[in-house]
């Protein structure tokens, strides 16, 4: 749903029972968890310009405790020991990594083990990706040998391929449960599809979610994204739907304004969001 536009919702597609997995939320709603039982944390994407404890501390400076560590902050190329002494970096900051990525995986499966391998060694449960379509096949094998979820990245209409979640949907219904989807609100917006019931249809298999606004579904990604309240998803509609599921994944604020200072705008958006949170019924 939008503020101020109708988009195409998906629809057909099988709403199967939501399973909860890897750590343990506060119950929805209680006082100590403003969040709803929902693992809200960074996209450190955000971060893309400034350097990893810099990263970190605004991550701290929200208040948030969670994350999806882009290769900006940890190389592709890094050791086993750089990749443990990161996330453990991370974790002493009070920040848990949930995923990684987003990893672009091409049909090569030796370049695509030593990405499971960093997710592994890193110690997050779900790759957020962005694969080739022909590669799929290969990856659900490494899916099943490194038992690590892909989470699909659509990347909205500017990609050849996984514009929306029903285009990933259509590629993964017959792979291993573990292959799923990464919702980006906003590309699923700009591809035409309504995000909030997305997420409802896809919640069996939704691994992570990339949370923002737009202010404009017509418009290109790189000059649409605003602070979270400014644009025109419906947000509290998108809220619902992640309540609605009990969603154990990532929620990720991916503010891609402002990467040389993005602290002030995903503040902005961390407390709108956890403002209409405590309004929802």
């Amino acid at each position: 749903m939008l503020k101020a536009a109708a988009l195409t919702a998906a629809a057909g597609f099988p709403a199967c029972a939501f399973a909860a997995d890897e750590a343990p939320a506060a119950p929805a709603g209680s006082a100590s968890d403003p969040w709803r039982g929902l693992k809200v944390g960074v996209a450190t994407y955000s971060f893309r310009k400034l350097p990893l404890d810099a990263c970190i501390k605004g991550i701290q400076r929200v208040d948030l405790h969670f994350c999806s560590i882009k290769e900006f902050h940890l190389a592709m190329t890094s050791t086993t020991a750089e990749r443990k002494a990161v996330a453990q970096k991370f974790k002493n900051a009070g920040i848990t990594p949930l995923s990684c990525g987003n990893i672009t995986l091409k049909n090569d499966e030796a370049k695509s083990r030593i990405a499971f391998e960093y997710v592994r060694d890193i110690g997050a449960p779900t790759m957020v990706c962005a694969p080739d379509p022909d590669a799929l096949p290969m990856l659900e094998k490494l899916v099943k040998e490194f038992d690590i979820k892909m989470a699909i990245h659509n990347h909205g209409p500017e990609s050849p391929h996984f514009k929306s979640p029903n285009d990933v949907w259509q590629a993964i219904q017959n792979l291993d449960p573990r292959v799923g989807f990464c919702i980006d609100v906003g590309h699923t917006a700009r591809a035409g599809s309504d995000p909030a019931e997305a997420i409802l249809n896809f919640k069996d298999r939704l691994y992570d979610c990339h949370f923002k606004d737009i202010s404009d579904v017509h418009g290109k990604n790189g000059k649409v994204e605003v602070e979270v309240g400014r644009g025109v998803l419906d947000v509290p509609a998108m809220l619902r739907s992640l309540v609605k599921i009990g969603f154990q994944g990532h929620v990720g604020f991916e503010h891609e304004k402002t990467p040389e200072d993005p602290l002030p705008g995903l503040a902005e958006s961390v407390g709108y969001t956890k403002g209409i949170l405590r309004q929802l019924a």
